[in-house]
């Protein structure tokens, strides 16, 4: 049997098999690159699924509008050069490319390379770093590729990122990739909407809990207790409160596919295969496992760490996974990416052949917050297991601290520091935040089988810098659930006149976030990486662009600010983002420091 090596795979579906007469029977999707012609959708024109590959020192890339029809139902679309997702751009560590985006919407537009190390005017962030792509306009991106990797791009603009403007990005190592494989497939999950999403963001603001099922039924469905009850009651939340959209308002998405729409790879018994797994969703947590096929994760947000083997992780959004499986005798694995409140799932296949399928598991109970996810834990020590409420009950009940919560304010801003402006948009405070970067998650935490955290990253390569941070800054994540507002120290974007967030030239700072609110945020800063503060020596944090806060916590990270330029630094949940909770982050440049 000839070994395929790394650069005989078609990114989008089924790879080459080798196999004879496999390829004619495959469906036309999964067959080869020329799928879409490249042509716009115009108007009310169909955005097919799936997505083609480009590469080069020089492409062309166009933004266009149509509509979606996934699982049947319909719904607004914007696409990349005629897909949803975009078409796969395949770059190589080293090279120049000049990107030419040319925008066919009657609004304006942009595309923002997520995680790349860039000139900051190329960025892509209207209001931060260029004034966006006008309606008939082509704007060019130029820069140099300086790292490799798995990455991503979407628009900065509006709420086009939700209708489906996003897509896949390799970058290949200089030198040839260290990590041999045989196949080398890539899993970009999203979610699916038929309605407009500035009509979600309406109905958001007039209440948080429209689009939550399982929020607006917790009384009926969950085994809680009179005393449990109360306390919520007490404290104007709910337990059930886990993700803002589930389904059925979404339908959740494996390469633009729906659950029943036959998104396989194919291997043979034995290969090595990477999956490289990039949560583009606009507001949703999956939790990815594989039934029956352990996991060796061997890098985050396109950075290498050393190997580790798990059974299921968490993966917040835009946040990118790269791992390791080798599927054995079976005719065909589930690749299962389930919705952190456990409302539906995006769904592939790892085939043996064309058609093959595995059993689906159905989905798990919905999780509830507990006591310690309102940063109410006293007993844990900071971390890990007590800190994380195992055993939801007795969290709940308030064991893990020592006694009842009722009659405890959780609106008590006496316990924020004065740099926090307060006012409506704060809603709630946690009383006492601990690091948890031993929680594997909301709904993973008393599973039986191996889960990824993040105090298992240990970085591949050693950092470069390892100083001693020359000082802390400490950010609060704030936000009003009811009315919905998001913010970063009580400040909405829109309300910031300046940029609030300085950096020197080449400082080492180590930056605090401390989430006040109820749910995990996925906090992205742009053009630059930082090294998660996991128990890891200074010299193996694992370096990441996106890091999930989870709710009640803090969790730290250690910055070298040697990108000059102004960015972006918000939440990555595409409605907190738009609901104020995003900054701007300015690097001085090194004439600064002469």
């Amino acid at each position: 049997m000839p070994i395929l090596n790394r650069r005989n795979f078609l990114g989008t579906s089924a790879g080459v098999f080798g196999m004879a007469g496999l390829a004619a029977s495959m469906p036309a999707w999964a067959q080869g690159h020329s799928m879409h012609s490249g042509s716009l959708p115009r108007g009310n024109a169909l955005i097919p699924a799936g997505f083609d590959e480009v590469s080069g020192e020089e492409i062309n890339l166009s933004i266009g509008s149509g509509h979606r029809i996934v699982e049947g139902r319909r719904g607004p679309g914007v696409a990349v050069n005629g897909s949803v997702p975009g078409p796969l751009i395949r770059l190589t560590e080293g090279q120049n490319v000049r990107l030419n985006v040319t925008n066919t919407l009657d609004v304006d537009s942009s595309i923002h390379w997520h995680g790349l190390l860039l000139p900051f005017q190329f960025d892509g962030v209207p209001g931060i770093s260029f004034p966006g792509i006008r309606p008939g306009e082509t704007f060019a991106y130029e820069f140099p590729i300086r790292q490799s990797g798995t990455y991503w791009y979407h628009s900065h603009s509006g709420l086009q990122e939700q209708s489906g403007h996003y897509g896949p990005m390799i970058i290949e190592p200089r030198g040839g990739d260290p990590v041999s494989v045989d196949r080398d497939y890539i899993l970009l999950i999203s979610d699916f909407t038929t309605l407009d999403p500035h009509f979600i963001m309406n109905r958001l603001r007039t209440g948080g809990g429209y689009f939550n099922r399982q929020q607006t039924t917790w009384t009926d469905d969950y085994p809680m207790s009179g005393e449990e009850r109360r306390m919520w009651a007490e404290m104007r939340m709910m337990p059930t409160d886990i993700a803002d959209i589930g389904a059925p308002t979404y339908t959740f998405l494996a390469n633009g596919r729906g659950p029943t729409e036959g998104m396989e790879y194919l291997f043979r018994a034995g290969e090595r295969i990477r999956l490289r797994i990039i949560n583009g969703s606009a507001q949703s947590f999956f939790n990815v496992r594989i039934p029956g096929l352990p996991m060796s994760v061997i890098a985050t947000d396109g950075q290498a760490v050393r190997p580790v083997e798990v059974d299921e992780f968490q993966i917040g959004t835009a946040e990118t996974y790269d791992v390791i499986v080798q599927p054995g005798a079976a005719l065909a694995y589930s690749i299962v990416a389930e919705s952190m409140d456990r409302s539906g799932m995006a769904l592939a296949t790892l085939a043996s052949a064309p058609g093959a399928r595995a059993a689906v598991p159905a989905l798990r109970d919905p999780p509830l917050l507990t006591m310690a996810d309102m940063g109410m834990d006293h007993g844990g020590g900071g971390t890990d297991h007590a800190a994380m409420g195992h055993g939801s009950a007795a969290a709940a009940s308030g064991e893990s601290d020592g006694g009842s919560m009722a009659g405890m304010n959780m609106r008590d801003t006496s316990l924020l520091p004065p740099d926090v402006e307060i006012g409506p948009g704060i809603d709630m405070v946690a009383m006492t935040p601990v690091d948890k970067m031993g929680d594997p998650g909301l709904g993973l935490r008393d599973v039986e089988h191996r889960v990824l955290n993040y105090r298992m990253l240990v970085a591949r390569d050693a950092n470069t810098d390892t100083r001693e941070p020359s000082r802390l800054l400490e950010l609060h994540l704030t936000g009003n659930m009811e009315r919905y507002m998001w913010s970063f120290d009580g400040r909405m974007y829109s309300a910031v006149t300046d940029v609030p967030i300085h950096f020197a030239w080449n400082e080492r700072v180590r930056v605090k976030l401390i989430n006040n609110t109820m749910m995990a945020h996925p906090i992205h800063l742009h053009g630059m990486f930082f090294e998660m503060v996991n128990g890891q020596s200074a010299a193996l944090q694992p370096r990441k662009n996106t890091m999930v806060v989870q709710p009640g916590a803090s969790a730290q990270f250690d910055l070298t600010a040697n990108e000059p330029g102004d960015w972006a630094f918000h939440c990555h949940l595409l409605y907190h983002m738009h609901g104020g909770m995003m900054q701007a982050v300015t690097v001085a440049g090194p004439e600064a420091a002469a």
